[in-house]
């Protein structure tokens, strides 16, 4: 099979979901898309749609082995043969960039489980499983952290125990990395002026991160050692003062544990709020009066500007701002309150661009200096076409 012909199958683990697309590298094109839902259950639908055509169908899936092993079977129907399977991990202690996954992969992944709850361990599970049933097939890890692996010390460590870096990662490391890069190759290829450009790119949705890039390379990044710092999140807490954590388990009469999971499971939007942990139903509740929906607005808006600021800082201003994510890329008023006053920074939103703006497309208005655009990320392309480097040996 030649390089150009590769079809590329890029996964995305739920607990008990298997979700995927089919690229064929010659063109970047996506053959195929489906997924299969309640792994484990006594049925579980699956679905398929190849060429514009939706099938569906109930199948016994007890694991993600037997719902990759679905999905293959019914590409082979329609003439698809799969030569690598990607997915978009997240974090793994002492690696990063794209890897084949083998044990040594997966023993990395699990170790920082403890850090990445809501991640790695659905994923180690699910990729343990297929590594170890279907080894004739290439499976490739192409982790978040590998973009930022660009980021200079002076943006990178903690003030902590220089030890601590050095023997137990603890650093910023950012995420969402496959989502900013890009955003970043996408804005060289909409304006070649910029591709050597200075670009503060916001992936927000129900997680959310900022990052600084230069010259094509991340300089800066919202989030740290997990994902659970930065902006606050849908249902996660964002940055927050550790000390607070032994009072706190004091007055609530909390374990350490108890402690992690609220901070991981019941902050952000959903805590500061108690409406919700989609940003639609909380400025829903906020248009109708809600005060503690309004704060969590703000706040989440807050939290926007100071990493936008910091960032403007960073790169010495900024040639064009972007949003992205299902909240960047949808959300009006978000954009408008997060680009408002900024005009002593030359980034000056168009109101009617802005209330107009769907796909891609710039918002800016003819006076900004710097350009404002809403760009659709496409984080699957991105994966793909770093496994297709390493199933080519590229």
């Amino acid at each position: 099979m030649t390089v150009s012909s590769l079809k590329i199958l890029i996964a995305n683990l739920g607990s008990t979901s298997f979700k995927y697309s089919l690229f064929d590298m010659d063109g970047e094109k996506v053959l195929a898309s489906g997924r299969v839902e309640r792994i484990g259950d006594k049925i579980s639908p699956c679905r398929i749609e190849v060429g514009g055509v939706t099938a569906e169908t109930d199948a016994v899936v007890p694991d993600h082995a037997a719902a990759l092993r679905q999905c293959l079977d019914q590409l082979a129907r329609h003439g698809l043969k799969v030569a690598a399977v990607g997915f978009k991990a997240v974090h793994a202690a002492g690696i990063s960039g794209v890897q084949r996954v083998d044990n040594k992969i997966l023993d990395a992944m699990e170790e920082i489980n403890d850090i990445m709850p809501a991640h790695n361990p659905p994923y180690v599970k699910a990729m343990r499983l297929l590594h170890s049933t279907m080894p004739d097939i290439p499976l490739v890890a192409a982790f978040e952290t590998g973009f930022h692996q660009t980021i200079p010390a002076r943006q990178r460590y903690y003030g902590v125990p220089f030890d601590w870096a050095e023997k137990y990662n603890v650093q910023r490391y950012g995420f969402h990395g496959a989502s900013h890069r890009y955003i970043a190759t996408r804005i060289a290829e909409l304006e070649p002026a910029l591709r050597n450009g200075r670009i503060i790119s916001m992936h927000l949705g129900g997680s959310s991160s900022l990052c600084a890039v230069k010259d094509g390379k991340s300089v800066a990044a919202s989030m740290g050692s997990s994902a659970q710092t930065g902006l606050f999140q849908n249902n996660r807490v964002g940055d927050f003062d550790p000390f607070m954590l032994p009072y706190l388990m004091r007055k609530l009469d909390k374990t350490l544990p108890e402690m992690l999971q609220i901070l991981s499971n019941q902050s952000g939007f959903l805590g500061l709020s108690g409406v919700s942990n989609d940003m639609r139903d909380v400025r829903a509740a906020a248009e109708n009066g809600n005060e503690r929906a309004k704060i969590a607005l703000e706040v989440f808006i807050g939290n926007i500007r100071n990493y936008m600021g910091a960032y403007l800082v960073e790169l010495g201003g900024a040639d064009v701002v972007v949003f992205t994510g299902g909240i960047g890329e949808n959300n009006v008023p978000l954009r408008r309150d997060v680009c408002r006053n900024l005009s002593t920074f030359g980034i000056i939103l168009d109101e009617e661009k802005n209330a107009a703006a769907k796909d891609e497309v710039p918002i800016h208005s003819k006076k900004s200096k710097t350009q404002i655009w809403v760009v659709p990320t496409n984080e699957e392309l991105i994966v793909a076409r770093q496994v297709k480097e390493v199933v080519s040996g590229s």
